[in-house]
């Protein structure tokens, strides 16, 4: 029993050095220390531990306190060696990515699934694709792989339990990817990753370790995570975040559940489309397009944005009344990338609310950032699962 509290201690401060630097490095040990409440010698025998995994490092140039005493050499994020393999898994396309320590895009690619969303296959592309992303980076080696998905995922199985549509159900996402990388393979539901990216690398999350965060995905899915005290709530089986069938007021869109005006039915991407092809403001299924025609001044396109932005509000405001978190973050591609989507959104949340509401900190890559923050965030955690042996190539077939 002992040993087993020593060894979760260890792995907590770890974390909490590893979090420090990466939130405020380069940084000097007597702040990590300062900061976390950790013994000075804790921190320095941390920071050597970290150091010897390849995770940390000292910078170059000692600074001294007062120009006197022993210089105090800072230490930072070692970003050029390691990266996470990043898979989300959207209804029309597959996002493969490798990130590095600090959550930026290294590389990425989209994968088309052109109708066929058998899971074997989809899965099967995307190592493949992670395999050639390596390939390509040879200087870089990979720890793990995260990998995201709208609908109901359960963390502790690595399983995505229903995704009504793709047509998934009970699909164990882990073994799979795991059977053609050889790398470990960390997998949740994509709002609760975008959570833990806000924690980690967004605007709304750094240094803020008590403020609680709600994350609201607006896209083919509509889904929701919440986080507080730097944890994210999961609930049995990690079904938390389901909200595609709460009522939407002044919502007229048909679901198929039966009912009417629907979170998912109302706000998906499917339906923004179908109403731009009936406007006659697009042919295709991109919702990016829709973006692109508002922009060129099509006003059609543009009040279409704009009422599902004001929809939007109306959700997020449900959910500011339930939750009251300290910030919501919106991923949402009208709120993203027109602010006059944003504004009216704010406007129906409320004057009093509406400063709480941010668009996501990763406009251009936020599926690449869901998946990859699947597995950074186990990092961050734990940093001491990094083994010695992560120096060299991985084992298995990648």
């Amino acid at each position: 029993m002992r040993r087993a509290v020593d060894s979760d201690r260890r792995r907590t401060s770890a974390s909490a050095v590893l979090r420090s630097v990466l939130d405020g490095g380069p940084v000097a040990r007597s702040t990590i220390a300062r900061l976390t409440g950790l013994s000075a010698a804790s921190v320095t025998e941390h920071c050597a531990r970290l150091t010897a995994l390849g995770l940390i490092r000292e910078t170059p140039g000692p600074r001294r306190s007062n120009g006197v005493g022993r210089p105090h050499v800072p230490v930072d994020l070692d970003d050029s060696r390691f990266v996470v393999g990043g898979v989300h898994v959207a209804v029309p396309y597959t996002t493969v990515a490798l990130l590095d320590l600090r959550g930026r895009v290294v590389a990425e690619r989209r994968l088309d699934h052109d109708g066929a969303t058998e899971p074997g296959r989809v899965l099967a592309n995307a190592a493949a694709a992670l395999r050639s992303l390596l390939a390509d980076a040879p200087a870089r080696v990979p720890l793990s792989v995260g990998a995201a998905a709208g609908g109901w995922v359960d963390r502790a199985s690595g399983t995505v339990v229903e995704h009504p549509l793709l047509g998934w159900r009970e699909v164990g996402v882990r073994e799979a990817i795991r059977a053609h990388t050889g790398l470990p393979v960390h997998v949740d539901g994509h709002a609760r990753s975008l959570v833990n990216a806000e924690r980690l690398f967004g605007r709304a999350g750094r240094g803020g370790g008590g403020a609680s965060l709600l994350h609201l995905f607006v896209g083919n899915v509509v889904d929701a995570a919440f986080a507080t005290h730097d944890e994210v709530h999961h609930g049995p089986r990690s079904q938390s975040g389901a909200i595609a069938h709460l009522p939407l007021a002044g919502g007229t869109e048909p679901c198929a559940c039966g009912r009417t005006g629907c979170l998912q039915a109302e706000l998906s991407e499917l339906t923004l489309c179908r109403r731009a092809r009936e406007a006659g403001v697009l042919r295709t299924s991109n919702p990016m397009h829709v973006v692109a025609a508002a922009a060129a001044g099509d006003r059609v396109a543009a009040g279409l944005l704009l009422h599902r932005a004001r929809m939007v509000g109306r959700a997020a405001g449900l959910l500011l009344d339930v939750l009251n978190p300290d910030t919501v973050v919106v991923t949402e591609v009208g709120a993203v990338h027109r602010a006059e989507c944003l504004a009216a959104l704010r406007e129906e949340v409320g004057a009093d609310r509406a400063a709480a509401v941010v668009p996501t900190s990763f406009p251009d890559s936020v599926l690449a950032v869901a998946g990859g923050s699947v597995a950074l965030d186990v990092l961050y955690r734990d940093p001491l699962s990094v083994s010695s042996g992560s120096v060299g190539p991985p084992p298995g077939p990648i």
